[in-house]
C-alpha cells in the first residue's frame, strides 16, 4: 500500500483537489474540463476500485461518484469510504441519472452529502462543490478553534497560576474566534437556500431574549445564543429540490427532512463545546408530550434550551414566507404555542414568547442588547 499523503479538506492555499469517479470516459473528460476549468485539481477515476486506491495514495478534499458502475457501484465505494477512518469524512456529492425518491434516500443514508441527478448542470455543480468544500473548511476551523482554546488556557494556567485575570481574557479570546466560525459556517449554509435565510440568526435572537425574558444566567444566555445559531446545521444533508419544493412532500422525503436533526447532531459531534450545543441540534424538535422526534423525548428529558430553541423555531417559521405556503404572521404563531402549552410546548417558554411580542413589541431585526 503507497503511503497517505494530505488531510481531508487540506487545500487552503491551493486549489481544493476533487476525484471523479465514473465509468463513462465522456463524462469524465466533460466533468474535469469545467472543474478544471474553474480552478479545481480534478483526479478522473474510471471505476469505484481506481477510486479508492487514487484515496490510499493522497486524499481529495471532496468526491463527485457515479453511482451505476460495473464490479463497484458507488453506493459500495462510498460505504467503503465511510468504514475507513482515513477517508470518512471525505464529502460525497453523488452525480447520477438514477432519480427514483429511493435511490437519494439510500445516498444520504450511507453517508452521501449531496444527490445531483443527471443531466446536470455545470453551474449547479460548481456551486454544490463550493458549498461543501465551505462546509468543512468551517467545521475544521471549528474543531481548531476549540482545540486551540484548550491548548491556550492549559498553557496559560501552567504558566500563569498567580495570573489569573490574564487566563480568563485568552478563554474569552478564543471563544470570540469560536462564535466567529460557527457564524461562518452558517453564512455557508443559509447560502443554499435563499428562502430560509436569515432564519437561524432569527431564530437565535428570539431564543436568547427568551432566555432573558426568563432571567437565565448568561453562560445559559450565551449557549441558546450560539445553540440556535447553528441548530438546523442538519439541512446542509437534504437535497435543495426537496426544501424548495412549493408541493406537498412525500413519506420518504419527509423522512429526510427529519433527519436533519440527528445529521446535525453528527456534524457537530466531534467539535467540545463548553455548552450543549450539540443537544440543542439534537432536540429541538422534541415535544413535551413525546410526539416529537428524533427520539420522543418527554418532559424535562429535553434540555431547557432545546425547548427555548423549540418555541423560536416555530414562531420564525410560521412568520415567514415558505416555498409551499405564504406567511402566516406572529400572531398565528402566537396562538400556535398557546394552544399548544402543556402538551407541546414549555408553558413558562410560551408565556415568555407572549409578553416579548404582546408587551414588550419584540423585533428580531433590531440590533441585539
Amino acid at each position: 500500500m503507497m503511503p497517505r499523503t494530505g488531510t481531508v479538506g487540506a487545500a487552503t492555499t491551493q486549489a481544493a483537489s476533487v476525484l471523479i469517479v465514473d465509468d463513462n470516459p465522456n463524462n469524465l473528460r466533460v466533468l474535469s474540463g469545467m472543474l478544471e476549468q474553474a480552478g479545481y485539481r480534478v483526479r478522473p477515476a474510471l471505476s469505484g476500485t481506481t477510486a479508492l486506491r487514487s484515496m490510499q495514495a493522497a486524499l481529495p478534499d471532496i468526491v463527485l461518484l457515479d453511482i451505476r458502475m460495473p464490479e463497484m457501484d458507488g453506493y459500495e465505494v462510498c460505504r467503503r469510504m465511510k468504514a475507513d477512518p482515513v477517508t470518512a469524512a471525505i464529502p460525497v456529492i453523488f452525480i447520477s441519472a438514477l432519480h427514483e425518491a429511493d435511490d437519494k434516500v439510500t445516498a444520504f443514508q450511507i453517508g452521501g452529502v449531496d444527490y445531483i441527478v443527471k443531466p446536470f448542470q455545470i453551474e449547479e455543480v460548481l456551486a454544490r462543490v463550493h458549498m461543501h468544500l465551505e462546509l468543512c473548511r468551517a467545521r475544521r476551523a471549528l474543531q481548531e478553534a476549540y482545540t486551540g482554546m484548550e491548548r491556550q488556557v492549559q498553557e496559560r494556567t501552567t504558566e500563569l497560576m498567580k495570573a489569573k485575570e490574564e487566563r480568563l481574557e485568552a478563554l474569552e479570546v478564543a471563544r470570540g474566534t469560536l462564535v466567529q466560525v460557527i457564524e461562518a459556517l452558517v453564512i455557508a449554509l443559509e447560502k443554499r437556500d435563499p428562502y430560509t435565510a436569515g432564519h437561524q440568526k432569527r431564530v437565535s435572537v428570539l431564543s436568547t431574549a427568551i432566555g432573558r425574558e426568563l432571567d437565565l444566567p448568561q453562560s445559559t444566555l450565551e449557549a441558546i445564543h450560539l445553540g440556535a445559531l447553528v441548530h438546523d446545521v442538519g439541512m446542509i444533508y437534504v437535497p435543495a429540490e426537496i426544501l424548495n419544493r412549493p408541493g406537498r412532500l412525500n413519506d420518504m422525503e419527509m423522512a429526510i427532512i427529519r433527519s436533519h436533526a440527528q445529521v446535525g447532531y453528527e456534524i457537530i459531534e466531534g467539535v467540545r463545546f463548553p455548552w450543549p450545543v450539540k443537544e440543542m441540534i439534537l432536540q429541538h424538535h422534541e415535544r413535551l408530550d413525546g410526539s416529537g422526534y428524533p427520539e420522543g423525548l418527554r418532559g424535562d428529558a429535553i434540555i431547557r434550551e432545546a425547548r427555548i430553541v423549540a418555541a423560536a423555531d416555530v414562531v420564525e417559521a410560521m412568520a415567514s414566507h415558505r416555498p409551499y405556503r405564504p406567511a402566516l404572521g406572529i400572531e398565528a404563531a402566537l396562538e400556535e404555542l398557546e394552544r399548544h402549552s402543556g402538551t407541546l410546548y414549555d408553558p413558562q417558554v410560551v408565556q415568555a414568547v407572549t409578553r416579548l411580542f404582546r408587551e414588550k413589541h419584540f423585533n428580531w431585526d433590531a440590533p441585539e442588547t
